[in-house]
């Protein structure tokens, strides 16, 4: 899949002049620095960066470990390699927040989707931005917004992903003319393997939803059944034992390593919101009582986070512990904090991000212009990070 031709050569300008590092040794150095330049003595510093790394930890290893184990599963499942383009089309936003990575959702189902390549690749990337368990349950658990309902954020998340991704195939179909030589694959006999590659998030999906009606039980395994991270591991299990024994441990070892990395830049995260808070006042400087101001500069913020990455995840993995202190002193509403800064890390598909070559080489293949596939891919992304801020906007102000 390396095309030399196309290796990215993101933000040359800049790094020409800064060191080369990776984002959580910025995030060590600047967390370090804050703390020393602020008068703190050495021991202090040393304590606040242990206690702010180790704060969310286990919830992250709870959420991502079974999370990345079903990603593990389904890219090795082939699953649209016979579905129809159209199916392939609408199981996109599913597949990206089942596999917990657009770009993976992308690549197994680009085969089959012909010429709705285009609404694949949106829907995907909405999906995983939008639709539990992928941003939402990664970016609560962040936060520390633990009193958000399970079925709440998945209702509001499946609400929020229809018109987003409906901005993006619109987008997509405005931005491009159609491929006539794209054909799709017509074995719609196959979309029972379709069916059965998710059965594991229908099952996900019934226990929360099961958990929000009927509440706790007093009975401690059925509880923990009934939390996200108990849902996220049964769907774990039944994904793997859907998965030919022999290769149960490669998908476990795949976990354990994407998660391990993305822990390290999640406490580094942690560790700089709480030092940061140490230093500021973050009441005086979040708007209280407007839910929308603080919705929008947690929107903005997030997209300053993306735009320096360019890793979804990783914009994920930082901007939570550090938007926490924010959305605990302003009182905005959880639930849409937590889409304001999903929302925000559309913004935007760029050459920094793997996603942009992803689709750059397949769906965009006979683009010759590299600015007009960035601009048809980060134009998509940022109508439909607009599109779905004007309507949590609209829901925060009708429904306060």
């Amino acid at each position: 899949m390396t095309d030399a031709s196309l290796t990215p050569l993101t933000s040359s300008g800049l790094k020409s002049h800064m060191p080369d590092l990776p984002l959580v040794i910025w995030m060590v150095l600047l967390t370090l620095g804050l703390g020393l330049s602020a008068g703190m003595d050495a021991s202090e510093v040393v304590t606040a960066f242990n206690t702010g790394f180790g704060r969310a930890l286990g919830e992250f290893a709870l959420i991502l470990l079974p999370s990345f184990t079903l990603a593990a599963v389904l890219s090795r499942q082939n699953i649209a390699s016979k579905a129809a383009g159209r199916t392939v089309a609408l199981a996109s936003p599913v597949a990206g927040a089942g596999m917990i990575c657009p770009d993976t959702a992308y690549a197994a189902l680009s085969p089959a989707a012909g010429r709705y390549k285009m609404d694949t690749a949106f829907g995907a990337y909405a999906g995983f931005k939008l639709l539990y368990p992928a941003g939402p349950l990664i970016v609560a658990a962040g936060l520390g917004a633990t009193g958000i309902e399970p079925a709440m954020l998945l209702l509001c998340g499946a609400l929020l992903t229809l018109p987003v991704w409906a901005a993006g195939v619109i987008w997509g179909r405005f931005a491009i003319k159609s491929n006539a030589a794209q054909t799709e694959v017509d074995s719609a006999a196959d979309n029972g393997r379709l069916l059965r590659a998710f059965a594991p998030f229908l099952v996900m999906a019934g226990l929360l939803v099961l958990g929000g009606v009927v509440g706790k039980t007093g009975v401690g395994v059925f509880d923990f059944l009934l939390l996200p991270k108990g849902a996220l591991i049964t769907a774990a299990i039944l994904a793997l034992l859907q998965t030919p024994p022999h290769e149960r441990r490669a998908c476990l070892d795949s976990a354990v390593r994407r998660t391990g990395s993305l822990l390290l830049v999640i406490g580094a995260a942690s560790a700089f919101g709480a030092v940061l808070t140490d230093m500021v006042q973050l009441d005086r400087l979040v708007p209280q009582g407007d839910g929308a101001l603080t919705l929008i500069a947690l929107f903005v913020l997030t997209v300053l986070f993306k735009l320096a990455q360019g890793s979804s995840m990783a914009t994920f993995a930082a901007i939570a512990p550090v938007a926490a202190p924010m959305v605990l002193a302003s009182g905005v509403n959880e639930i849409a904090a937590v889409f304001a800064i999903c929302l925000g890390s559309f913004i935007a598909i760029l050459p920094n991000d793997s996603y942009y070559w992803l689709v750059r080489r397949d769906a965009l293949a006979d683009e010759h212009s590299e600015g007009r596939a960035i601009g048809i891919l980060t134009g998509g992304a940022i109508v439909q990070a607009l599109v779905g801020m004007t309507v949590l906007l609209a829901a925060v102000a009708l429904w306060p």
